[in-house]
């Protein structure tokens, strides 16, 4: 079913909303699919590489949820750009219970 909502804004403050979006579709695909700027996914969404760092907007935080220690030591290596609402767009798969997630794409750090 390809009936969810992502509303994304890059790094140059474009935001671009995208209906229709298969469950199950992490953040850093959609981006990449869609030429997102900031949204590299170098590892492929293996959570290796930050390159798809996004921050949640608002509510939605407490729906997606905290990052684990594997996810938080690859933020960790841009801390310079890390805020308390950082996730990588890799590790947030799209579902019912974040139709309608709004993220900004972080700013390119030194990976």
């Amino acid at each position: 079913m390809g009936n969810l909502k992502v509303t994304m804004t890059d790094v140059n403050g474009v935001s671009k909303t995208f209906d229709g979006v298969e469950e199950g579709t992490s953040l850093m695909e959609l981006g990449k699919r869609n030429d997102v700027a900031g949204i590299m996914g170098d590892c492929g969404g293996g959570c290796a590489c930050a390159t798809c760092h996004v921050y949640v907007d608002g509510d939605w935080f407490a729906k997606v949820g905290e990052p684990d220690d594997i996810e938080f030591a690859m933020l960790d290596m841009v801390a310079d750009v890390m805020k308390q609402n950082s996730r990588l767009g890799c590790q947030i798969k799209m579902s019912p219970e974040i139709d309608g997630i709004e993220v900004t794409v972080a700013p390119a750090s030194s990976y």
